[in-house]
């Protein structure tokens, strides 16, 4: 069956599939996820469309109009695009932000992916409990709420959110209330301190993005030996900050992880079937090379 589909193409009973955003054409998603149909057998398509602000709204009909199954969504959408669907998740309304879309018949559904994408990477490649850990985050923009949130389902024992303006942070942990988890906010000036404490140290920030490959979000030794230096960069693979930690005793946790599993839970919701996160990761690194 898998290579049935595999081999015919396209055909009149392809679904369609796509992700949003603007710009658009950098994004890796279209090849990841086409491998993932071909490995599953499942007869789909998967494309991306650059669809700037004034033309969501058609994009939108357009979703409905066509019968596409299932859309992700990137900057700048994620949160307009809310205002557009049927229906919200909890996890997508508490984040504030959908990154991806099911078509249930006609009835849009709104999701996010990315927190608990970053989540189930960093427990199967370098925390495998986060019950009980001291976590610094670094960076209070929409890639930070995400992840906090879906951190915060895992009881560990204190957040800190730090950011340059540190107003910043205090909005984003007020807006994320904790049962049972310290979750707090910081300026900068206190990172070294922070970060000397801390079991997991995210960066959330585009410090460290190529090209500007030789900075750093903070020196890696101001982390402890044995914690967890995590970066939600995959361009490169191992930024300076990993790179540094490592060589001070910590494990390196990088980006690709959280890329690839956010496609893996979209993949999850629109087939009903396990991703194929093993030959996902192997199509999105040979692409990278």
């Amino acid at each position: 069956m898998t290579e049935h589909i595999a081999r015919q193409g396209i055909d009149s009973h392809t679904v369609l599939y796509g992700v949003i955003g603007d710009p658009i054409r950098h994004s890796k998603s279209p090849i990841m996820m086409n491998r993932a149909f071909r490995e599953r057998g499942v007869n789909g398509a998967y494309a991306a469309f650059h669809i700037t602000d004034d033309k969501l709204g058609d994009f939108i009909r357009g979703v409905r109009a066509m019968g596409i199954r299932g859309v992700n969504v990137t900057i700048p959408h994620k949160l307009q695009v809310m205002e557009l669907l049927d229906e919200i998740h909890e996890g997508a309304r508490a984040i504030g932000a959908v990154n991806t879309i099911v078509n249930e018949n006609g009835r849009l559904i709104g999701y996010n992916t990315d927190g608990i994408g970053y989540v189930r990477s960093l427990k199967e490649e370098a925390a495998p409990s986060i019950e009980g850990k001291r976590i610094v985050v670094i960076g209070a923009g929409g890639a930070s709420r995400g992840i906090v949130y879906a951190l915060l389902q895992e009881r560990p024992a204190a957040i800190t959110i730090t950011n340059r303006t540190v107003q910043r942070a205090e909005e984003l942990a007020a807006s994320l209330r904790a049962d049972g988890t310290k979750l707090g906010a910081s300026s900068n000036d206190r990172l070294e301190e922070l970060c000397g404490d801390a079991d997991i140290v995210i960066n959330t920030t585009s410090v460290g993005m190529f090209p500007q490959v030789d900075e750093s979000p903070v020196p890696g030794h101001w982390l402890k030996p044995g914690a967890v230096a995590s970066d939600l960069i995959y361009n490169p693979l191992k930024t300076r900050f990993l790179r540094d930690a490592e060589q001070h005793g910590c494990t390196a946790h990088g980006g690709l992880g959280m890329f690839i599993y956010q496609g893996a839970y979209a993949f999850e919701y629109w087939t009903g079937q396990p991703a194929p996160v093993a030959a996902m990761r192997e199509e999105v690194l040979a692409a990278l090379q």
